[in-house]
């Protein structure tokens, strides 16, 4: 990071962590009779026709899960509804009054569009996640299962909201629609302890999908292919495993799909499958997560954890995956008005790398490792791994970066020691992989071979917009009007004397690029190459000024300030 003017670095990658199936097999064969030939080629969920890949569902899982995501949000942003009173009056209101009304307007298998107050809404998602105990619930209490409408867009919750407002208040004229139980209320009793508890529970799932492109369709679509590529996994090898790991964009799609239990129910066609499975919020053994690796891998011929769908392990639980940036959700960027302010957008990328072990030469494993550089931007940026890291059994999670999307892409060297005098290292050949080709991939996914010896899976999220990212560089001072202070300044004046002096910086954005100027009056008087002595001004005669936009140059770095923008 330079503290001076002269050549700016364009600032790009930065937070750099080191760190889908074939043809079926037999029904008759075991998970570890399942075995892809290194020769063949990648076979991905997505390349799969719905023949072949026998598994149904009844809803549009993508928008499903972007009001998922939003709902989540909404819910993780109202305190009041994680307080214990409100919870138990939720409860309360689900059981006693929600759960009848809903009951008596369902006919058949296709619920009313309608939708109850947040409050019980949330009470009411936390049950499906649980579709035993709320398939008990409902057939003991109604002798059916209760579905829930599948509404996908504000407009039409706004309706269904309203609609069920007007039934409730004729129905049940002494309850209000809104939950208005305050802090010094009564608790009312608990008389659902088991729900309750669920309740409590998920209070933090919104924290496992707060990631801005969780939200993308791309993304979305991608999971989508893969959830039902694990759904595939569990109905013809789940009894023959131990329990499968969730990959966090499959678990997205679980749970979108739990929370229309209706559509659910009939999807799933083996009972509680949900027993094969480690639940979100359960400890997971290092043994289930690598037998759910090598089941996927043996099937599919891919690595199972993808950019944006990870496993993450801490303290024996499955977390959500925290990057190491501040990457904040808002609904709209507020400084789109600076029309000097670019925005700044990022991605996750995963690099997987397998050996092909019909083309790899013992002799030449110490000689060789792989290099990884970006396209554009960070030249000096070299990740090396040695071949001996990587195993032609499994694929290896070699770099899990975090890049700016002006970075283009990544390039994969593969290098053999010793270069000119017997120094160094040469290249024996490389691949490019630009980040437009993996977005125009439907699994955000692409597979690539180097010198036919290695295997690479490259995936990435879709681009996200990310804070900005500024850092202020010392400039020359300026006069009055603007204008550096120079000799060229004041030859071009005819030498008539510059007045005023103020400290001046230069704002630079993620590129590099100049999006303002901050300068602060300090000094009085006048400058010419005498060399007058200036005047110190009183502070509360100080001014700061910011001007929007880049320097006008005069010649090379001298110039005058962009024009005052009225605010």
């Amino acid at each position: 990071m330079r503290s001076q003017r002269g050549g700016r670095p364009c600032l790009g990658a930065i937070n750099f962590c080191d760190s889908s199936p074939s043809v079926s097999p037999p029904m008759s064969a075991t998970p570890n009779s399942i075995g892809v030939s290194a020769d063949t080629g990648p076979t991905t969920p997505t390349e799969l026709s719905d023949d072949e890949l026998p598994v149904r569902i009844s809803i549009d899982l993508v928008a499903a899960a972007r009001r998922h995501i939003a709902f989540l949000r909404a819910v993780a942003e109202s305190e009041w509804l994680h307080q214990e009173s409100t919870l138990l009056e939720s409860i309360r209101r689900y059981d006693e009054l929600w759960m009848p009304l809903i009951s008596d307007l369902t006919v058949g298998s296709t619920p009313p569009v309608i939708l109850p107050p947040v409050d019980v809404q949330w009470v009411w998602y936390c049950h499906t996640l649980n579709p035993v105990s709320y398939r008990r619930y409902c057939e003991s209490r109604f002798s059916k299962i209760i579905g829930k409408p599948a509404i996908f867009d504000e407009e039409n919750e706004e309706y269904a909201v309203m609609r069920c407002r007007g039934i409730w208040v004729q129905r049940y004229p002494t309850e209000p629609f809104e939950n208005e139980l305050d802090s010094d209320s009564q608790y009312p009793d608990a008389r659902n302890e088991d729900l309750l508890i669920e309740v409590k529970k998920q209070r933090l799932l919104y924290s496992k999908f707060s990631e801005p492109y969780m939200s993308e369709l791309v993304y979305l679509i991608a999971a989508r292919e893969r959830y039902k590529g694990f759904l595939c996994i569990l109905q013809r090898f789940g009894d023959g495993c131990p329990r499968l790991v969730l990959a966090a964009d499959i678990s997205l799609l679980w749970l979108t799909h739990q929370s229309y239990p209706t559509v659910y129910a009939g999807d799933m066609e083996i009972e509680d499958i949900n027993r094969k499975v480690v639940g979100v919020w359960e400890k997971v053994k290092e043994e289930e997560l690598e037998a759910t690796r090598k089941l996927w891998e043996s099937i599919y011929n891919q690595p199972y954890e993808k950019a944006g769908g990870q496993v993450a392990m801490d303290l024996g639980e499955v977390v959500s995956v925290k990057p190491p940036v501040y990457w904040e959700v808002s609904d709209c960027d507020v400084n789109t008005k600076y029309k000097s302010m670019m925005p700044r957008f990022l991605l996750e990328v995963c690099v997987h790398v397998r050996l092909n072990p019909m083309k790899v030469m013992q002799e030449d494993m110490k000689k060789k490792f792989l290099r990884l550089r970006v396209v554009r931007c960070h030249r000096e940026l070299k990740m090396d791994k040695p071949f001996s890291s990587f195993s032609s059994d499994s694929w290896e999670k070699t770099w899990h970066l975090y890049c700016e999307f002006g970075t283009k892409g990544v390039v994969l060297d593969l290098r053999l020691c010793g270069g000119r005098c017997l120094k160094g290292s040469s290249s024996k050949d490389m691949v490019a992989v630009l980040w437009n080709d993996l977005l125009r991939s439907p699994s955000l996914t692409l597979e690539s071979k180097v010198d036919e010896q290695v295997r690479v899976v490259v995936s990435i999220t879709p681009p996200a917009q990310a804070p900005y990212l500024f850092k202020c560089v010392p400039d020359r001072v300026t006069d009055d009007s603007g204008a550096m202070i120079s000799d060229v300044v004041l030859r071009m004046n005819s030498y008539r004397p510059q007045e005023g002096r103020w400290l001046s910086r230069t704002v630079l954005d993620h590129a590099g690029r100049e999006c303002f100027v901050v300068r602060m009056r300090v000094a009085g008087g006048f400058w010419r190459r005498g060399g007058e002595t200036p005047s110190a001004v009183k502070r509360e005669d100080r001014i700061i000024e910011i001007r929007e936009g880049s320097w006008s140059y005069l010649a090379g770095t001298i110039g005058r300030l962009p024009v005052q923008r009225k605010w």
